[in-house]
């Protein structure tokens, strides 16, 4: 067997070994093209130079970052592709680029200047009395527990709105209400310096009135720090005032679900100065601290109810209440005991605070539309301005009717709806108007002919959109013919103009001021102003 194996041994060799032909030619399809790498050098098509764009250049730069501190050498070409060696220039390229637009300082700055922009935490947002959320165990699936799943049944579905009006036209009850700040531990009472503060009000005599000059260079002098701003409402504020106080300054604010906040600057109650209450359900349309009781704030919401906080007292007392809509309202005396109030159907009450009960005098009724906004001579005080439509119109009390009444005059040339029409605070021969026509427009009122004439119209963007309160200009009572707005503009700021529409003054602060102010007044006796946002917090600029 050995024998015959080894003869066929060399045989088996024989076969195996390819034999070689030649003149024939080789199939084509049998050979194998060298292998090339998708994105090897040869592969790819000559790279197209472009401007390098601003992502291009950071992500080159994080690149070279990462080379960096990963130990790998750039600067040496040795061993690289062609493709590499272009990348790694590049980078060189890219970073020069960058240092020389100064890209990075830049950058940090815009970091520096996003984390000033931060809302002020002072006010309700850093009180002390903070609600201790209830801590829950954790859900645990009941499914994995072996357990059978509940069986929910859903409420009866509401027919109709019926519901949500009955929701919103809920009231308090009936009758006083308690004083209590809401912000404060339970049986907290309120601070006795508070009511020292707002009895602390001097008889101010009549100054004169500066020139635009020194009015000018009193304005600069207003400016606004941290302590200025604060939060004194939960929600969007609505209305707001200065109390007359010339010693201290004292706010307050109403917001869109029926709070007033009070918040004394430098006060050491509450959450930094702020007492928070709950008087109303429904926006506080308007507020205004009475001139012969400075211890008494009336305030006015859209829930139909009108009340008044009495520091004296501690309590809300009820001064005039319908059954809804109720919008604005002035004092028709210097004891600030009678008043006109408007409602959102065209109607204006007159109610005498001393008459026993929430009824009014009289009911008339002016236009078939929405009233927004009254507003009361400051001398002849059977006048007052009635902002209807698109027009305003003055009315005398003594000649008022239940329908139908005449006006005494009337200021037209508005093509939209008006948010608000005020008398100039001395002498009442100005009413300036805010249109939703971007126009802020000054009448003569010194002589009430059938129609006043127009002395001056001032364009300024009046669209705040649905989430901000509207624009209103408003007088400075210190300066017969001096104005204030809020502004949509940014920088956000606060104009000042001059009757004539001549600019005075713009109110801005990059660190401290970086909202739209809709709601602004003027303090009555000291150089400062306020204004009020959509998130709750009042902004003050004074001397």
């Amino acid at each position: 067997m050995e024998t015959r194996l080894s003869e066929h041994q060399p045989a088996d060799k024989q076969e195996m070994t390819p034999v070689q032909v030649e003149g024939v030619r080789k199939s084509s399809r049998k050979v194998l093209a060298p292998k090339r790498l998708r994105y090897s050098p040869a592969a790819l098509p000559p790279p197209v130079r472009r401007k390098p764009n601003i992502e291009d250049l950071q992500r080159e730069e994080e690149d070279s970052s990462v080379a960096e501190n990963s130990g790998m050498e750039v600067t040496n070409g040795e061993g690289l592709s062609a493709y590499e060696l272009e990348r790694l220039e590049n980078i060189r390229q890219n970073q020069a680029f960058l240092s020389a637009i100064n890209l990075f300082q830049a950058s940090e700055e815009l970091k520096q200047s996003s984390a000033k922009r931060q809302p002020s935490q002072r006010g309700l947002t850093s009180r002390s009395h903070a609600e201790i959320k209830e801590v829950l165990p954790p859900r645990k699936s009941l499914r994995l527990q072996n357990k059978q799943a509940e069986v929910l049944t859903l409420p009866p579905e509401p027919r109709g709105t019926s519901v949500i009006r009955q929701a919103l036209q809920l009231k308090k009850p009936a009758g006083p209400l308690s004083m209590t700040p809401v912000n404060m531990a339970e049986g907290s009472k309120l601070p006795p310096q508070l009511l020292k503060l707002c009895s602390d009000v001097s008889p101010q005599e009549r100054r004169d009135e500066l020139n635009l000059s020194e009015y000018c260079s009193s304005l600069r002098k207003m400016t606004i720090s941290e302590e200025k701003v604060a939060k004194v409402v939960k929600d969007r504020i609505f209305s707001a005032a200065f109390h007359p106080s010339s010693t201290s300054l004292l706010m307050a604010a109403g917001d869109k679900w029926g709070k007033v906040g009070l918040w004394s600057l430098g006060g050491d109650w509450g959450d930094d100065g702020v007492l928070l209450f709950e008087p109303h359900t429904r926006p506080v349309g308007c507020l205004a601290f009475s001139r012969a009781h400075p211890a008494q704030l009336l305030s006015l919401s859209y829930d139909g109810s009108m009340r008044c906080m009495d520091m004296e007292k501690t309590v809300f007392d009820e001064v005039y209440d319908i059954k809804d809509g109720l919008k604005t309202f002035d004092f028709l005396s210097h004891d600030c005991l009678t008043l006109v109030v408007g409602d959102w159907y065209g109607n204006v009450a007159m109610v005498d605070r001393r008459t026993p009960g929430t009824s009014h005098e009289s009911l008339h009724s002016l236009d078939p539309k929405v009233l927004r906004c009254v507003s009361v001579h400051p001398l002849q005080q059977q006048y007052f301005a009635v902002a209807v439509s698109k027009e305003v119109n003055i009315y005398d009390s003594r000649s008022l009717k239940k329908s139908k009444s005449q006006p005494v005059c009337q200021l037209r040339g508005h093509s939209l709806s008006i948010s608000s029409c005020y008398f100039s605070p001395c002498t009442g021969d100005r009413v300036v108007t805010s249109c939703m026509d971007n126009h802020i427009r000054i009448f003569d009122t010194s002589a009430l002919t059938s129609e006043a004439p127009l002395l001056t119209s001032i364009r300024h963007n009046m669209q705040t959109g649905r989430w901000l309160s509207k624009l209103s200009a408003v007088w400075d009572p210190k300066q017969e013919n001096c104005l204030m707005v809020g502004s949509v503009s940014q920088p956000r700021n606060v104009q000042v103009f001059h009757e004539s529409g001549r600019s005075l003054h713009i109110f801005k602060d990059d660190k401290h001021l970086n909202t739209v102010l809709s709601v602004t007044a003027f303090h009555p006796c000291r150089k400062a102003f306020l204004g009020g946002n959509a998130s709750g917090r009042l902004h003050i600029f004074s001397d």
